[in-house]
Parts: structure tokens; C-alpha cells; sequence
């Protein structure tokens, strides 16, 4: 029998990947006024049910849907997700973000790498499962998800009703394996001085200065304390002051002062321990000064994904990628957050998987049009080993 990747449609592909590109579809929660996901789920949705999927639509936000295909298997084997989301960040400074444009074996345009062209590699995964006549005996879920770039709302509403044996989230890893990837925590810290002329330093508190000293032991914590931890393949979390403000004239002794803290996070941490670690450092300052009053509170948060090898579905997929390119797949870590954090944390285990790029949140992003093909075949043969493992 033909193998099922053989019938990824290299062309077809990418001209779906280009109706993808030309999609505007900026996150309206990340960028005001953005066009939102309507549009492109609406593309989404007509491809799946072009190929026979059963289709649900469900709005997150107003006009804002996740799409959900589901390819209906006939027995009993292992249910699969294959996750990718629809929103992109904006495209300030970029020329004819939604015009995709090839260039040798690079396709330029917003969201080609984050990550419509993982979405292609879906799609067509999909279709060419589809094309083979071949009967799955678990269920397939595709899973097309808004507000990725900016609170997963669309993710995590999908677990509230979905579930599988296995998921794959397709963002960009460069045809490898990504097993694990850091967690973040937002933080607010908030000194507080007291307001006064500033020809009277006796009656004032400067809360900015007190600030400073928070900001010198938070450095200090960064190098002595977060660079001892490691993960072998995320490296040392980390730690720092992202936005600060404070005052109020010139001549007046500030009152208070507001910094925002981003402490990325490694698996093992969680934000009980980097909220302790923060508060103790304040409660210190607090007991060398006096004068020192800090308030510490977290404003969001996401935890650290990681996935054993030996998990069915990072097995599977390692299968997968060998028969497909007769190579042996490479077990990498992620930079960024993702959604599989929360597909793993509903009890789905994860793997995550897809087409590289360059660029990704910048003002020059392209993807590489061979590895979308390559996603492709790869996932259309995982869905098949996965969803039916006696054959």
C-alpha cells in the first residue's frame, strides 16, 4: 500500500499556506483593534468540512471562534489532537505583512512561522489522510485556536471539552522534538515613599530610590541564585524589571513607584516558590530599612511544560519523523511558552512539533517552505500510526 505521506500535495500546500498569510488576523486582546480570528476561522472551517470532518464552532469571544474538526475513528485506539492557533501579533514596521511572498525556500509574510505554517502542515496532514481512504479507529481532533499570543483563552477552552490519549502542538521546532519549555510569572511591585517638597528632604521618603535597592537585589538574586538552577535543555530560569514608573514633579519627593517583573520558570518551579523567593527578598530590605515599604503581588502566570521520551505520543511521533525522513529526531527544548502546557495539564500527554522559521514576532518572519512539507507528511503519517496502532 502507498504510504499516506506520499499524498501530501507539496503545491496545494502551499498556496493554502498563502490564503492563510493574507489573512489578517492580529489578536484584538494583544493589539486594539486588530481584525481578529472570525475571518480566518471561517477558512479553516470550510477546509475541514471540504474534506469531510465534522465541524464545530465555538466563540471564545465575541467573533472569535475556535474551530474544531473531527475525523470519527471506528474502534477504539488512541484519540489524537493536533493543535495550532490562528491569531498572530502585530505588524507595525512591516511591508505588506499580508502579502506572502517566496523567496527560494522562504515564505515571508505575518504568521507564516507563528504559525500558519504549522497549520498548513495540519490541514494538509489531514487532507491526505483523507485522500488515502484509510479508517482510523481513534478519533482525529483538529483543533484551530484564537488568543494564543495573548492569554490561550482559546486552549483552554478547548480542554474544557475535548480530550484525547495524545496531543501535538505544531508551532515551529524545525522538525525536532520539543519536550519541554519554560513557564513565566508576572509580577507588581509597588514601593511606597512619602510625598513631600523637594527643598524638605526631612519630610519626604523617595519611594524611586527604594525601588533601586529592590532593583540591585533582584540582580543579585539573578546571578547568584537563579544561574545555580538548570534544566538540560531550557538552561537557568531568569528574572527582570520589564516596565517601571513612578513620581510625580520634579520637585517633589515621589510617593510611589510601580515596577513589573517577568520571572521565567523552569519545570520544578511553580509561582508559590517565586512569589516566597520575591517577598522574602522585600522582607529583608524591610528589616535593613524601615523606611522601606513594598507591596508584591502576581498579576499572571503560566508553568513550565515537560513531557517524558517514553510518553506513547513523543514515541509515536519520533516513528513517525524516522519513517518519514529515515532520520533519527533530536529531543530539543522550546524557547517561548506554548499551548501544550495547558493540553498536558488537562491530562493529555503533549508533544510539540513543526516547520521552522525565522523571525517569529518581528519585522521579517518567513518560514521554510520544504519543512512545511515535511510537517506535513510526518503528522499525516503520526495520525495514522497513532489512531491505528495494529495496522
Amino acid at each position: 500500500m502507498t504510504a499516506v505521506f506520499s499524498r501530501v500535495d507539496g503545491h496545494d500546500l502551499v498556496l493554502t499556506l498563502k490564503e492563510l498569510v493574507k489573512i489578517d488576523s492580529v489578536n484584538p486582546s494583544l493589539v486594539p483593534g486588530g481584525a481578529g480570528e472570525a475571518e480566518i476561522g471561517a477558512f479553516v472551517a470550510d477546509f475541514l468540512d471540504g474534506i469531510g470532518l465534522d465541524v464545530e464552532l465555538c466563540e471564545v469571544e465575541k467573533d472569535r471562534p475556535n474551530v474544531v474538526g473531527v475525523l470519527r475513528g471506528k474502534g477504539s485506539a488512541p484519540s489524537l489532537i493536533l493543535n495550532g492557533h490562528v491569531d498572530t501579533v502585530g505588524v507595525e514596521g512591516m511591508v505588506d505583512p499580508f502579502d506572502p511572498r517566496i523567496d527560494g525556500n522562504r515564505l515571508y509574510g505575518r504568521g507564516s512561522a507563528d504559525m500558519k505554517g504549522g497549520l498548513a502542515s495540519i490541514l494538509h496532514a489531514v487532507k491526505a489522510v483523507v485522500d488515502s481512504d484509510v479508517e482510523l479507529s481513534g478519533d482525529l481532533i483538529v483543533a484551530s485556536v484564537v488568543d494564543e499570543e495573548y492569554a490561550s483563552l482559546g486552549t483552554e477552552r478547548l480542554m474544557d471539552s475535548f480530550s484525547a490519549d495524545g496531543a501535538v502542538v505544531c508551532e515551529g521546532t524545525g522538525l525536532e522534538i520539543a519536550i519541554a519549555h519554560k513557564g513565566f510569572v508576572w509580577l507588581e511591585v509597588e514601593t511606597h515613599g512619602k510625598a513631600a517638597h523637594g527643598s524638605r528632604p526631612e519630610e519626604g521618603i523617595d519611594a524611586i530610590a527604594k525601588m533601586g535597592r529592590l532593583l540591585v537585589e533582584l540582580d543579585d538574586f539573578g546571578v547568584k541564585t537563579l544561574s545555580g538552577r538548570s534544566h538540560r535543555l531550557l538552561g537557568s530560569p531568569s528574572l527582570h524589571a520589564s516596565i517601571i514608573s513612578g513620581g510625580r514633579e520634579l520637585s517633589t519627593y515621589p510617593d510611589l513607584c510601580r515596577l513589573k517583573l517577568e520571572r521565567r520558570t523552569i519545570p520544578g518551579e511553580d509561582v508559590a516558590l517565586v512569589h516566597s523567593e520575591i517577598l522574602s527578598i522585600l522582607e529583608r530590605l524591610s528589616e535593613a530599612d524601615s523606611k522601606f515599604k513594598a507591596e508584591l503581588r502576581t498579576i499572571f502566570s503560566r508553568g513550565p511544560f515537560n513531557v517524558s521520551i517514553e510518553e506513547m505520543i513523543v514515541r509515536s511521533l519520533g516513528r513517525a519523523i524516522h519513517k518519514v525522513t529515515g532520520r533519527e529526531p533530536k529531543y530539543i527544548g522550546s524557547y517561548g511558552w506554548l499551548d501544550s502546557e495547558i493540553i498536558q495539564n488537562a491530562g493529555v500527554p503533549t508533544a510539540i512539533f513543526g516547520p521552522g522559521g525565522v523571525g517569529m514576532h518581528s519585522t521579517n518572519e518567513y518560514v521554510y517552505v520544504d519543512q512545511v512539507v515535511e510537517a506535513a507528511m510526518v503528522l499525516s503519517q503520526l495520525i495514522v500510526d497513532f489512531c491505528c496502532p495494529s495496522d
